[in-house]
């Protein structure tokens, strides 16, 4: 009984401080002192966002921390900072039920947290900014608590930046968003046309990032290209160029990751009065991006010739992702363009993404990710094994066995002999071809690929087991095998298409999608000799001419001429990923 009452009196302080949303001692550091453990790494499911972007003196700010309905959280602490500054500013006039006002740092109502350990999926404050000019933007910092032992620390929201009015307190601006459409409220700011944008200096005095790899739009209209060049790094100006070929909009964005949402992006589109006009805008998931003010952004150029959209203008606007803000952070470029209607954007038609995280404050070139070795080699043997060897074992099964008839080595037919060693080939390519991606990535990516391939690979085994179980030839039920295994043989034949189109799609960075246009020839070839040979086939069961070598003849003229097609398709498609 004393050691249960020991330990109730233990755990006391720590379940009232936990419960109670009094952290105080947490301001500084924004962590909830749950002895031992450490916060999440993963990206939160939490946000927190403003119904603005920017503020003046002594003006509202609603602000809204918000969960999935089904990864609620029990507790909180929230902050207004300025951007890279560790104390809070500005105070909290307004909170609902669930949070309280808090002092922190010797400064009262500084910061909000929960009441109680009840589950929560949105709290709304109000913050109001400090009566003295400031013209540091701020953002909102929060920690999130799930249960004891998961937390986040340090969930930001989208920077705020300053606007000196003189008076305070301005309307929020709130863009009309329909559908996958948006409707620009805010002033596009063009004082001039574009007086054109090119690769010079790209790595000297600034960063580029083109599609194709290292194209210069001065000299090629196909060209998507940004650039970056940082003017006064003490006042973080930023000279951004984009241009590139397109019937409504070209953007760029900065993110965390490789995946759309909580990016920074700037919009050059074509307006409904046939002009073009730049735009700021924040994403959220995979949603319409939420329009901004246009900010510090001054010196715009802008134009349209022969489809090809450019917009350049500098930038004294903080980079602000949800986790990180900043110029001098790193992190991975977007490239997107799409149609408009009637000035509203649609959604994107294509999007370049850096392979790696980039500072724009060092020069340097950089192109969108190549293909690595190791994935080459996995499509190219997939390539040799489904479109080459194992074209020929169901040829050789389905067609060629008269050209060997009667002819026997040790015991099996010769064409057994083949099919069988050809397909040998065919699975052992394979398996070598399913293990080099995974050890490699060791993961999932890759969309509806790594899915068809797997597919292949299971009916591949399945397929072995039927022929490992086959009954003899003269078996009353020979004819189920016969049948399931034509028709596996030709499911796998069609996902592994379908696998190798996806692949390809994947690693084909020309703009006419080169490589899977050859490989469609490449099917349409194989299609039209496997007519061939039925057609062939057919005639000779319907045929009175006994002149057998001359029916050997023709299998072997189709032969010839399938595998010189075929190897020329093969080949180009190898050089096509050699040099992907």
């Amino acid at each position: 009984m004393d050691c249960v009452v020991l330990l109730l009196v233990c755990v006391a302080p720590v379940v009232q401080g936990y419960g109670s949303g009094l952290v105080t001692d947490s301001c500084q550091d924004m962590r909830p002192h749950h002895s031992g453990l450490s916060p999440q790494t993963k990206a939160p499911a939490f946000t927190v966002t403003t119904d603005r972007s920017s503020y003046s003196l002594r003006e509202q700010v609603k602000v809204l921390l918000q969960a999935p309905a089904s990864t609620p959280f029990i507790g909180f602490l929230l902050e207004a900072r300025e951007v890279g500054g560790q104390s809070p500013v500005g105070t909290f006039t307004e909170t609902s039920g669930n949070a309280q006002q808090l002092t922190c740092s010797q400064k009262p109502n500084s910061a909000v947290s929960h009441r109680s350990s009840s589950s929560k999926t949105s709290v709304q404050v109000t913050w109001t900014s400090e009566a003295t000019a400031n013209s540091k933007p701020i953002q909102f910092h929060a920690s999130f608590v799930q249960d004891f032992k998961t937390f986040w620390v340090d969930v930001t929201s989208p920077a705020l930046t300053f606007i000196n009015t003189g008076t305070g307190g301005s309307p929020p601006i709130t863009p009309t968003i329909t559908g996958s459409t948006t409707t620009p409220t805010t002033s596009s700011k063009i004082q001039q046309p574009d007086k054109g944008i090119s690769s010079a200096d790209c790595g000297v005095t600034k960063m580029c990032f083109s599609q194709p790899s290292n194209c210069d739009p001065a000299v090629s209209a196909d060209c998507y290209f940004m650039s970056a060049k940082m003017l006064s790094p003490s006042y973080s100006a930023v000279r951004y160029e984009m241009t590139g070929p397109s019937d409504g909009y070209i953007a760029f964005g900065f993110s965390d990751d490789q995946m759309m949402g909580n990016d920074d992006i700037y919009i050059c589109g074509i307006g409904s009065n046939g002009l073009v006009g730049l735009q700021h805008a924040f994403s959220t998931g995979r949603t319409t991006p939420q329009l901004l003010p246009l900010g510090n952004v001054s010196n715009v150029s802008a134009s349209v010739l022969n489809k090809v959209i450019s917009c350049s203008f500098t930038s004294m606007n903080t980079l602000s992702t949800q986790r990180t803000t900043g110029f001098n952070q790193s992190y991975y470029l977007m490239f997107v363009h799409g149609p408009s209607s009637n000035g509203q954007i649609q959604i994107h038609t294509d999007t370049f993404i850096s392979p790696d995280k980039v500072d724009i404050s060092r020069p340097q070139l950089v192109g969108k990710d190549g293909c690595p070795d190791i994935l080459k080699a996995h499509g190219s043997l997939m390539l040799i094994a489904w479109m080459t060897t194992g074209s020929l074992g169901m040829l050789v099964a389905r067609y060629l066995k008269g050209m060997a008839k009667g002819q026997n080595l040790c015991g099996k037919d010769v064409w057994f002999l083949v099919h069988v060693a050809v397909m040998s080939v065919t699975v052992s390519a394979t398996i070598v071809a399913f293990i080099l991606p995974f050890s490699y990535a060791k993961d999932w990516s890759g969309g509806a690929h790594p899915v068809l391939g797997c597919l292949v690979v299971i009916l591949m085994f399945l397929q072995l087991l039927l022929a490992l179980l086959r009954c003899g030839p003269q078996h009353p039920q020979r004819f189920l095998f016969n049948w399931s295994h034509a028709l596996n043989g030709l499911a796998i034949k069609a996902l592994s298409v379908a696998a190798i189109l996806t692949g390809l799609k994947l690693i084909d960075s020309t703009l006419d999608q080169w490589l899977t246009k050859v490989m469609g020839g490449c099917v349409g070839w194989e299609v039209l000799f496997f007519i061939l040979f039925e057609v062939h086939g057919r005639w000779k069961v319907n045929s009175t001419d006994t002149l057998e070598p001359k029916r050997i003849t023709v299998d072997v003229l189709l032969m010839v001429l399938f595998f010189l097609g075929n190897l020329t398709f093969v080949v180009a498609l190898l050089v096509g990923i050699g040099t992907a």
